[in-house]
């Protein structure tokens, strides 16, 4: 355990419980909508925020929260009024948030913006401030999940019959896609803004077997993501790699153990 006598390294693995504390929560209700990938989209968004929050002083993870949020919200909207076509609503915001990121950060006074550090993830640079925000939108997202549990699940297994009964399903919509942009928010500093979505959906993918209820899934998914964080944390130190990777990929090696080794639902 030498690589925890290192202050950054504390940092790190703090800010890595935080993040697989919230990312398979969310990443359980996307999985269970067929919307997977929305936060590779909200991924692109977040990068514009980042560059958009360097240009005007502003804290990356605050500017690409809420960047992130209105791109959210906005993707919702669309997406209500384009239903047959739900995927090509997601890639025209894919492609809309990287072009913005990418005239954003050509700008002059973005010259000094370390992009690399936000697409793969840089636990070297996580200080207290990150782990207040990290903590603070964490507590958000956990604490509205459980506030809206049931309508939330409802929602994300039968929309139609969520609208029948009489649940505000426009509003909850939007709120989900929220939080999943609150989620990108939290994560790209640990997983870098490419791989975020990744934990998102692999440790809910490894849960998948042998959950017996949503409930079950959700806990399940946050305990293979700590394990991820953990086991890719060290890989990362031990092996001197990329540490968001390293996550990710312990992540897909939880998932290949679990699909040979376990029952498939």
């Amino acid at each position: 355990m030498e690589w925890l006598t290192y202050d950054f390294m504390q940092r790190a693995l703090l800010a890595g419980i935080l993040v697989a504390l919230t990312c398979p929560l969310i990443g359980a209700f996307l999985v269970a909508r067929r919307q997977s990938v929305i936060g590779d989209g909200l991924g692109h968004i977040a990068f514009a925020g980042v560059a958009a929050g360097w240009l005007l002083g502003w804290q990356p993870v605050a500017s690409a929260a809420l960047f992130t949020v209105l791109g959210a919200s906005a993707m919702e909207w669309v997406r209500k009024r384009h239903t047959d076509w739900p995927d090509m609503i997601l890639a025209i915001f894919f492609y809309s948030g990287m072009a913005l990121a990418v005239i954003l950060a050509s700008m002059k006074r973005a010259g000094g913006l370390n992009l690399s550090s936000f697409l793969f993830g840089s636990l070297i640079t996580v200080d207290v401030t990150d782990l207040w925000l990290i903590g603070l939108l964490g507590c958000v997202i956990w604490l509205v999940i459980i506030l809206l549990y049931r309508p939330l699940v409802y929602l994300s297994f039968d929309e139609t019959a969520a609208r029948v009964s009489g649940l505000p399903t426009n509003a909850l919509n939007y709120l989900l896609a929220i939080l999943a942009a609150l989620t990108v928010a939290v994560a790209m500093r640990i997983v870098g803004i490419l791989l975020v979505a990744a934990l998102m959906v692999i440790p809910v993918a490894c849960a998948l077997g042998g959950a017996t209820g949503f409930r079950t899934l959700i806990l399940r998914s946050v305990g293979y993501a700590l394990a991820a964080v953990v086991g890719g944390l060290a890989a990362a130190y031990y092996g001197n790699f990329a540490p968001g990777g390293c996550i990710v990929l312990t992540a897909t090696a939880l998932f290949v153990l679990q699909s040979l080794c376990g029952k498939r639902n």
